[in-house]
């Protein structure tokens, strides 16, 4: 029987100590921070991922004050752990910052818990940390956004158009804006208007391309009554309709020598006659001209009026082809499935990971409109759940590159972390620096990307001698 009792503690031992080994395997496994301390705050273990956030060597870490290792803007009574030991509670998600050997803050959200002996006496404490840098530097991306009204945009070429927007919108001059169909023509129009002096006025829109000469003619300019057989009663153009206000000139190119001839006018004297009338009429509306042609070719061609190109031509805004502002692309796309989560009462989340990185390959010959039907189809398809590969159509699933996106960003990547390093003498923290990032960033980018860092590093190397 002794014998027995005597295997079964070793065998108790042997579980505790097998036990204990997987404990700090799994610890030392994970990204968040981890580390425990006694009831005198003296830290007494510390986990890779800690040494990695705080930028501390667990030896340093180990058996001092953990105020001193962590320079924490909770330290003091505000401290999350001292709140749990003597309260109590476990606390989960606190933010804070901590302060790296390099005097950087680094922002963290904390979780605590007591830590109890088999027979429920309090031996310390235990908290976790995550780094939260590279949400904070997106949030701050994301701050950083150029805007002017109701229009935002990462692209710096949208950025210039927007630089320059208000004080166009200011001026009475007319505007001619030009870009494929689909790049948002009518917006920038419609955001000129809500930015001018005329905002209070009406909005008109036509589409010129739409109508036949003599449809686009009435609808222009009017008529009297009599005009024509049917025309029983007075009908009044766009002209009239928009006074005070903003009339938007769609697809300018498409109408015919004898209406641009018609529309010289009005922009040189501002008046213009309806069918039948015997008398002038007057417009004081705002003239923007939208095209997906390239004007000044058809004026060589002979195919559009030099002198009506000129007085359209006056202030001119080039917008770019969504492939040229891919960046932009998460952002539209973010604000598409908002509007649409808005306007059905749903919250689909967001997108997945492989579904934007097909949206940022593909090269949207129908540039920002092509985008939102492609994000409505997806939005019908997805239920509640993220948007994913799945729910795209098979065209772009087709126009995938033989190299992924992430992977060329990821090679990308991996030379420049490389390089750095290099230049530094191995030194992680100088070349984190360099690259821009935190240190603990440029950790786990190491390992997401699959490389292996020098076993010395530099700035170690350099304390030792």
């Amino acid at each position: 029987m002794a014998e027995d009792k005597n295997h079964g503690a070793e065998v108790d031992e042997a579980v505790v100590a097998e036990l204990s080994t997987s404990t700090e395997a799994i610890l030392e496994s994970i990204s968040d921070g981890v580390f425990t301390v006694n009831l005198r705050w003296e830290v007494t273990s510390f986990n890779r991922a800690a040494e990695e956030i705080t930028g501390v060597p667990r030896e340093e870490a180990l058996g001092r004050p953990c105020s001193e290792v962590f320079r924490s803007s909770l330290c003091g009574p505000g401290c999350a752990l001292r709140q749990t030991l003597e309260g109590g509670k476990a606390i989960i998600g606190k933010a804070c910052t901590i302060i790296d050997p390099e005097g950087r803050r680094v922002p963290i959200s904390v979780s605590t818990a007591i830590m109890r002996d088999a027979a429920g006496r309090i031996l310390g404490g235990a908290e976790t940390f995550r780094d939260l840098s590279e949400i904070e530097a997106l949030r701050q991306e994301v701050s950083a956004v150029a805007s002017v009204g109701e229009l935002r945009s990462h692209s710096p070429e949208m950025q210039k158009i927007f630089a320059m927007l208000t004080a166009v919108a200011a001026s009475p001059s007319t505007v001619l804006i030009e870009g494929e169909t689909g790049t948002g023509k009518e917006v920038i129009a419609r955001t000129l208007h809500a930015l001018s002096p005329w905002s209070r006025g009406p909005f008109v829109a036509v589409n010129c391309a739409a109508l036949p000469d003599n449809l686009l003619e009435s609808e222009l300019f009017g008529y009297k009554a009599g005009a024509f057989t049917g025309a029983s009663r007075d009908k009044i153009g766009r002209f009239a309709m928009a006074r005070g206000g903003t009339l938007f000139l769609d697809e300018i190119a498409e109408i015919s020598p004898y209406v641009q001839a018609k529309l010289l006018r009005v922009l040189q004297e501002r008046v213009y006659e309806p069918l039948g009338a015997t008398r002038s009429e007057s417009s004081d509306a705002r003239i923007v001209a939208a095209t997906n042609r390239d004007l000044a070719a058809m004026v060589r061609e002979g195919r559009f009026r030099e002198d009506l190109f000129y007085r359209i031509n006056v202030v001119r805004i080039a917008l770019p082809p969504l492939a040229r502002r891919i960046e932009d692309v998460p952002l539209l796309a973010h604000e598409i499935i908002g509007e649409l989560n808005r306007r059905q009462g749903r919250k689909v989340p967001g997108l997945q990971a492989q579904a934007l990185e097909i949206l940022m390959a593909y090269h949207w010959p129908g540039n920002v409109r092509e985008l939102a039907n492609v994000m409505e189809r997806a939005f019908i398809l997805c239920g509640e759940r993220p948007i994913d590969a799945q729910d795209l159509p098979p065209e772009l699933l087709a126009q995938r590159p033989p190299t992924p996106l992430r992977r060329g960003r990821e090679e990308l990547e991996a030379a420049q972390i490389q390089a750095a390093l290099a230049r530094h003498g191995n030194n992680r923290s100088a070349a984190a620096k360099s690259l821009g990032i935190h240190k603990s960033t440029l950790f786990r980018r190491v390992k997401a990307l699959g490389l292996t860092l020098p076993v010395t590093d530099g700035r170690q190397r350099r304390r030792r001698d």
